[in-house]
């Protein structure tokens, strides 16, 4: 699948100033600013984002923008109950999150589609592990991207049980759609957070890649998701601590926006003719279950 638009000089501009810049710094410097609980500051920024990107606070629990104690409090607002109906049928994928659907499709030879013309490693998006690279070798992915006026809270496709998860870091690239065409393996590149469900069809992945400004990472049995070093840090879990999420439980949140990519096994998922480019939104059916 394609579908990006070609990039604008200013995009690579953009991208080549990315390269150069100090992005973890940046991405430090965003974290205290979005936690800043000076209310004529916070108040100017959620402002601001709201007006520039459209933000429809009335589908939030709270609609007053004067209400949140910092810009990031807005920015990972809960929704109202029921703006957002759950896919009632047991065969039902559902959709992760708000968003647009970057790419979907099958995992070919270990390769992903990034872009029109760019694809990447499955084995490097896994952070080099082969062996759980092999549990989705021709399976199925999509590729989700969060815009600043989308919820911010990643919720569960299907049932499923905590295997594992690994802090992989990395760059902080941009993850628009111009840059999608300009940085080859981004999503390999970026850091990111991997969870690996066990679930009725088999191993789920569900991948948190990080970006320019997103600050941290959270899950809900983890908290911010951190480590030291710059090697992957991994915890598995099993017995008491194996968290069971069911279908539409919230998984976790960026503070800040950024992407989500679903792995799934070979034969376990027919896609609901997902394109670039598309709209979806959270607890919609995106794929029909094969069980």
């Amino acid at each position: 699948m394609s579908g990006h638009p070609s990039p604008t000089l200013r995009d690579r501009l953009n991208t080549l100033a990315l390269r150069v810049l100090p992005q973890h710094l940046l991405a430090r410097g965003m974290y205290h600013l979005a936690r800043c609980r000076w209310r004529p500051l916070s108040r100017l920024l959620i402002r601001f984002v709201t007006r520039r990107y459209g933000v429809d606070l009335d589908e939030a629990a709270q609609p007053d923008p004067e209400s949140y104690s910092s810009f990031n409090a807005f920015f990972t607002r809960e929704l109202r109950p029921g703006v957002r109906p759950l896919a009632p049928d047991p065969d039902a994928l559902a959709c992760p999150a708000d968003g647009r659907i970057s790419q979907a499709g099958t995992i070919h030879a270990g390769r992903l589609m990034q872009a029109k013309d760019h694809d990447y490693s499955l084995q490097a998006l896994l952070a080099g592990d082969l062996a759980l690279a092999e549990e989705f070798e021709n399976g199925h992915f999509a590729t989700i991207y969060l815009s600043p006026r989308d919820y911010h809270r990643v919720h569960m496709p299907l049932d499923g049980t905590l295997r594992r998860m690994d802090f992989v870091p990395g760059e902080l690239y941009s993850v628009s759609d111009a840059t999608t065409v300009l940085v080859p393996g981004l999503f390999a590149r970026n850091e990111r957070v991997i969870c690996l469900f066990d679930t009725p069809v088999g191993p789920l992945a569900v991948i948190l890649v990080g970006a320019i400004f997103v600050g941290s990472i959270e899950t809900v049995w983890a908290g911010e998701v951190r480590a030291p070093g710059k090697a992957p840090t991994r915890w598995t879990y099993a017995g008491n601590q194996a968290t069971t999420l069911n279908k539409g439980a919230e998984l976790g949140r960026f503070n800040m926006g950024s992407t989500v990519i679903l792995l799934l096994p070979h034969g376990t998922v027919t896609w609901q003719g997902l394109v670039p480019g598309q709209a979806v939104r959270l607890g919609e059916r995106i794929g029909t279950l094969q069980q």
